[in-house]
């Protein structure tokens, strides 16, 4: 299992790209959200054609805008099978269905839609209205062998996410949790409520602007580990 980011910014952290990782997953290889940056990174980095599944946390446009065209892409100029939409309900199903419509016409024909429950090794959390009220969003766990990965997703109470992991059977796991360093941004998680959690996990940051980070801050972020960087 291997896991590679494509940007690790938040909405307007354009320097930084819309965060959204391509992960490596029993023989899949899974575009986690795609944000309006995000097919212009996979052109850039000549990774477009490794994705083959898209896994989506939540609909805000820094996390689905380049999706349509992303599509369209395989489709049309690649003439690559269609990729997988893992959905982990049918209500987000729905809403997507509402969003692509107007773009794709038919999504069917763009891209073929799964359900997660028929993936082994993929958990959904549900995370909804911890982001934005009244909004439906996921964080994701992957297990494979005795590794875990950890994806938080937009979350602003890491403790949903914490309280799951310590039920689960214990594996070697490494946690990718947004975040921010802006106390009264409350739809992300300051950086400091994720610090009870540092002595039991490998917590890595990311969804914002690192150059913010505080000189008391002690969780390494994604944009500064290179092997962690697409």
């Amino acid at each position: 299992m291997q896991i590679k980011f494509l940007g690790t910014g938040g909405a307007f952290d354009v320097n930084y790209l819309n965060s959204a990782a391509l992960l490596k997953f029993r023989e899949k290889n899974i575009l986690i959200d795609c944000g309006f940056t995000v097919f212009p990174a996979l052109i850039h980095k000549n990774l477009i054609n490794k994705v083959d599944h898209i896994l989506l946390t939540h609909l805000h446009n820094d996390h689905i805008g380049s999706l349509p065209t992303l599509l369209l892409y395989k489709s049309i100029i690649e003439k690559s099978p269609r990729p997988v939409i893992i959905y982990p309900s049918e209500h987000l199903k729905k809403q997507l269905y509402t969003i692509l419509e107007p773009q794709v016409k038919n999504p069917d024909k763009y891209a073929e839609f799964v359900p997660l429950d028929q993936f082994k090794g993929i958990t959904a959390i549900d995370t909804f209205g911890q982001h934005s009220e009244g909004m439906q969003t996921y964080a994701y766990v992957f297990d494979e062998e005795e590794d875990r990965i950890a994806y938080s997703g937009d979350l602003g109470k890491p403790e949903t996410l914490f309280e799951r992991l310590d039920k689960m059977p214990p594996l070697r796991t490494c946690v990718f949790h947004e975040l921010t360093f802006n106390a009264e941004n409350t739809g992300h998680t300051y950086y400091k409520k994720l610090l009870p959690y540092l002595t039991n996990y490998n917590v890595f940051g990311y969804h914002c602007d690192p150059t913010q980070s505080p000189s008391d801050n002690p969780i390494r972020l994604v944009f500064y580990q290179s092997n962690l960087m697409a």
